[in-house]
């Protein structure tokens, strides 16, 4: 009977993830009792419905309502805040020295977490284009991604996906490309960053980079965007490691640390 309970309660959470993630805005709730605020529009985005048992599988814990985890996400988000709000800084990159250290789980879970926020949106970009994963940890099937914005110049707003979550946006697909830190520090990309950055004033951009130590891609990216966090998985990643990817990142763009705790 309690096994029961208990998987019946884990299913109701799953169904109600999406609301409460992110749920809509009427024009007399923002947050702060001026009703000014509202729910952009996604009709130009893709629209996909995320697969919520794969997400779960992928450590995607802020889905969750009562996730423990989620608080302290909530403290990465105020920390995040608290260095760029009032400032214009709204793009920030998210790496590691190495693979498999926890940075794009870190980046789909803050995604969902600033997308909490009552008068805010946010933006996740899969840049790490040898290997995208933001799709799939999250159970979508989308075959366009970034690297279609560069190689057939497609533009950003048809690359954008909806994954049914309010003030949550996506771009991440299937398509991958070689020379990848050329295509990261080129002009164009310059121009899709500042896109980004500027469309709407109440966005987060949040970007998933490849590892430091692996690709010349986020130290090429590095000087794009307005902050830079490093994710590092406690017990695992060496300290001489964490310093060799801190001095190749422009230290005035260093936001600081995630420890990233896999078990």
């Amino acid at each position: 009977m309690k096994l029961r309970k208990a998987l019946d309660k884990a299913k109701d959470q799953r169904e109600h993830a999406v609301e409460s993630v992110g749920r809509p805005l009427t024009d007399n709730d923002n947050g702060n009792g001026n009703g000014h605020w509202k729910a952009p529009v996604y009709s130009e985005s893709r629209s996909y419905r995320i697969d919520l048992k794969v997400v779960e599988e992928n450590r995607g814990v802020c889905m969750m309502p009562d996730a423990a985890e989620i608080q302290r996400y909530k403290i990465l988000r105020t920390r995040i805040q608290q260095q760029t709000k009032g400032r214009g800084l709204n793009t920030i990159m998210v790496t590691s020295p190495n693979k498999r250290e926890g940075k794009t789980v870190t980046c789909i879970n803050m995604a969902f977490t600033f997308a909490r926020e009552l008068n805010q949106t946010v933006l996740l970009v899969d840049c790490d284009f040898t290997g995208q994963d933001i799709h799939r940890y999250l159970g979508i099937q989308s075959t366009a991604s970034l690297v279609d914005y560069f190689v057939d110049d497609v533009p950003l707003n048809e690359l954008i996906i909806w994954p049914g979550i309010e003030k949550l946006s996506l771009i991440s697909g299937n398509r991958t490309v070689t020379d990848s830190s050329e295509l990261l520090s080129s002009p164009l990309m310059k121009e899709a960053v500042a896109d980004m950055k500027n469309r709407y004033d109440d966005r987060y951009v949040i970007f998933d980079a490849p590892p430091v130590l692996e690709h010349a891609d986020a130290i090429s990216m590095a000087p794009l965007v307005d902050g830079v966090i490093m994710v590092v998985e406690a017990g695992v990643t060496s300290k001489r490691d964490v310093q060799r990817a801190v001095d190749m990142i422009p230290r005035e763009k260093f936001l600081g640390f995630v420890l990233n705790r896999q078990k």
